[in-house]
């Protein structure tokens, strides 16, 4: 028997599926995708670690806005201000799915004409709870991955 023959069989055998590719999104894409979902999560670090909060939120002028209560969300944007921002979405039909993060500085709009100007925006909050600060995040980075669900 040839040595070529075994090898050759062999190597075929022993290939791996092709990965589906993952395709890195421009910012334009980040920001179009992020406006076409109202739910998404921050990601903050306190003492007692890394802290994830689902929000509901609206792209802004190329920014993120929320509203919160008082509590650890508004005491970590009062302190440190840096968090990061992540929503995704799958679509059933074709198998495709993104993700897009940011991260940046977040403040409370604050000052009564930008105060008048948030209450503009549509975003309400999804319970009864009293939500009445606004947070802005302004991005340092934003990135994006969409992909083809594999099986």
């Amino acid at each position: 028997m040839d040595h070529d023959e075994t090898t050759s069989g062999t190597a075929e055998a022993d290939a791996e599926p092709e990965e589906t590719p993952l395709e890195v999104l421009s910012e334009s894409d980040c920001w179009l995708l992020l406006r076409s979902v109202d739910v998404g999560r921050i990601a903050m670090a306190t003492a007692d670690g890394v802290e994830i909060f689902p929000i509901n939120f609206v792209v802004d002028h190329g920014t993120i806005v929320f509203r919160t209560a008082a509590g650890t969300k508004l005491t970590h944007v009062a302190k440190t201000t840096e968090i990061s921002f992540e929503a995704d979405d799958f679509d059933r039909t074709d198998g495709t799915a993104w993700s897009v993060v940011v991260k940046g500085r977040a403040e409370t709009i604050q000052g009564r004409t930008d105060v008048f100007d948030a209450f503009e925006i549509d975003l309400s909050p999804w319970h009864q709870s009293n939500k009445p600060f606004f947070v802005r995040l302004e991005p340092r980075s934003t990135s994006g991955r969409r992909f083809v669900r594999s099986g």
